[in-house]
């Protein structure tokens, strides 16, 4: 764990006491948050407890009254849940929400106890507190919920309540016309008891003498109602989707940024992906490039440009993830980054190690790379041979054929990658990159690998792909090619695959170690059988890398199932429908010579 640095303050400076009120709002918008679970799960316990049930249905009529949101029903339960969540996250739109529905209560409450009839019930006075204390919370914490939501929630969130009633009122009209007890109902009836049956389980519905349904069909209605109203607030208070992707004028400056500072990551290229918003520094000298998927604001590796700069860029994203009420993570940064990241309130976990091979220390020489040097010798007499190029220097029509040929050899329906892969082959402007080419002794492409800029003097590994029928070992093959030839390139070091939790699968299998890690390392290496994870450790192992750790940095522990989610859809191993296409745009820049196809990394 990297440490977390709470105190930011330059030594000598004197801390300012903020106002009262100041002092207030974070306490106060915890409190509403509170309150909010607290209802939801009395309405879920009334619902469940018959007598709590009666109790609570016993005080919405009559002379009494309850709490705000406390009807006993599962949709007064769904939305105090749902309501807690996005006040958690600080949404603007649902403190107005609650302020519109507590406030116009409270009054009518306090209004209420100056008559007689309603002022002798204690449980009316505690009612009105409860009730207050939420709308004093609620005004006292206003100006801590500041988050936005998308412009385009009210007219979704109008389609799918009218959408969700209908569906809810077919489906429950017709359970009720079917199960009807009492005969010659109307379907007026029937309508308005399905829809007063969604509301409450309760008393509400029995005014209705021509309906009488079984339990069950009360219940399953409330439970459409209560789904239906779910998705409508999702569609009111869902974040907004980030769709804005690197413009025109951000490509050439984020170039400029790497030619000066590109050897510090070796991520650094990708952060050219054009599914990627940037936000820059102040002073312009570092940038950050991220994607919003799932409401997570998703960057990956270090920031981009002078380090010096870092903090004043970290702050700006942090800030727009909090006025948006996304979920801040950074993918595969590096322990100086992360550090960086932590003074400003992120938590760090080693998600696993980069193998990065130095050149200058690289031999086939030695009993341990005996294995290595015979898989290469056997390819290399099979007649396969390898061809480096930068893609600069490759013919149009010959890229054409690669580019068609990594398209065939694609493992998968889908492209693949967003932290450690370009998502595109072939593009004008990426003719700095290195392709392999591994061909058989006919001259036929059997396989190919694409490695990005980093920095001068050094390769990332971008992309792999083989013909699946060909010889085994061409992708080590290439890559012993690569690093005996670098001297032609200029190179000093190599980035090849990532290895995640590769200290488990290294330190789990040592003498004495203990039971949790050995455990760990089984659970790892079961699902390796289809993620394989120790298959990429072992295969950059025979290289002798030097294994540079990578972090996953995240504000609060309980976002790590969430960050997770988001980072799959990213990388391309789980796909929702309804995501858009991940290069909309990316041949719209004028470029001289016709744009080439993109293709993205896939295992």
């Amino acid at each position: 764990m990297i440490p977390r640095q709470q105190d930011r303050r330059p030594q000598g400076t004197a801390a300012v006491r903020p106002p009262l009120r100041v002092r207030l709002r974070p306490g106060a918008a915890a409190v509403t948050v509170w309150y909010l679970r607290l209802q939801a799960v009395l309405n879920i316990v009334a619902v469940l407890s018959l007598p709590f049930r009666k109790e609570v249905h016993e005080h919405n009529v009559g002379e009494f009254f309850t709490p705000y949101l406390a009807t006993a029903g599962l949709v007064s339960a769904a939305l105090a849940l749902f309501l807690a969540v996005v006040m958690r996250r600080r949404k603007r739109a649902a403190w107005i929400f609650n302020m519109l529905l507590a406030g116009p209560l409270f009054t009518l409450y306090a209004l209420a106890l100056t008559q007689d009839a309603y002022r002798q019930h204690v449980f009316n006075w505690i009612s009105t507190l409860l009730t207050g204390v939420f709308v004093v919370a609620l005004l006292l914490g206003r100006k801590e919920f500041r988050a936005v939501g998308d412009r385009s929630n009210p007219k979704l969130a109008l389609i799918v309540g009218a959408c969700g009633i209908l569906v809810s009122g077919v489906i429950g009209t017709l359970l009720v016309d079917v199960t009807n007890k009492v005969p010659g109902a109307s379907l007026t009836d029937k309508i308005a008891y399905t829809l007063l049956r969604g509301v409450s389980v309760g008393p509400l519905a029995d005014r209705i003498d021509a309906v009488d349904a079984p339990r069950w069909v009360d219940i399953t209605i409330n439970v459409l109602i209560a789904v239906s109203f779910l998705l409508v607030l999702y569609a009111c208070f869902r974040a907004p989707r980030g769709r804005q992707l690197l413009a025109e004028e951000d490509e050439p400056r984020l170039r400029a940024l790497l030619a000066k500072h590109g050897e510090r990551d070796s991520l650094g290229y990708f952060a050219l992906r054009r599914d990627k918003a940037v936000i820059w520094s102040p002073s312009g000298k570092a940038a950050i490039t991220y994607r919003v998927v799932g409401g997570v604001t998703l960057a990956a590796g270090d920031p981009i440009g002078d380090p010096e700069a870092w903090p004043g860029v970290i702050e700006k994203w942090l800030e727009e993830a909090r006025r948006h009420a996304w979920t801040p993570a950074v993918m595969g940064a590096g322990e100086e980054a992360g550090t960086i990241y932590a003074r400003h309130g992120l938590d760090a976990l080693e998600l696993g190690d980069e193998a990065i091979v130095e050149v200058a220390d690289f031999s086939l020489e030695g009993r341990a790379m005996r294995v290595v040097r015979q898989a290469h010798n056997r390819v290399r007499r099979a007649g396969y041979t390898v061809r480096i190029r930068r893609h600069g220097a490759i013919p149009e029509s010959e890229m054409a054929t690669l580019i068609e040929k990594a398209d065939h050899w694609r493992d998968g329906g889908g492209e693949r990658g967003f932290s450690m892969a370009l998502g595109r082959l072939g593009d004008p402007a990426d003719d700095g990159c290195v392709m392999l080419e591994c061909r058989d002794s006919a001259g036929e492409p059997r396989a190919l690998l694409s490695f990005v800029p980093w920095g001068k003097h050094g390769l990332s590994l971008d992309l792999m792909r083989r013909d699946r029928e060909c010889e085994n070992g061409l992708m080590e093959f290439m890559v012993i090619e690569l690093l005996l030839r670098a001297g032609e390139l200029g190179l000093e070091r190599v980035s090849l695959n990532f290895a995640m939790f590769r200290a488990v699968f290294e330190r789990g299998s040592r003498l004495g170690a203990g039971p949790v890690l050995r455990l760990w390392r089984s659970v790892l290496t079961f699902f390796s059988r289809w993620w394989q994870i120790e298959s990429l450790y072992r295969a950059n192992a025979k290289y002798r890398p030097v294994w540079e750790p990578r972090f996953l940095l995240f504000e609060k522990s309980s976002d790590i199932p969430r960050i997770g989610i988001a980072s799959a859809r990213a990388e391309g191993f789980l796909t929702v429908p309804s995501l858009p296409s991940l290069f909309g745009r990316r041949h719209t820049r004028a470029a001289q010579g016709k744009p080439r196809p993109a293709y993205g990394k896939s295992s």
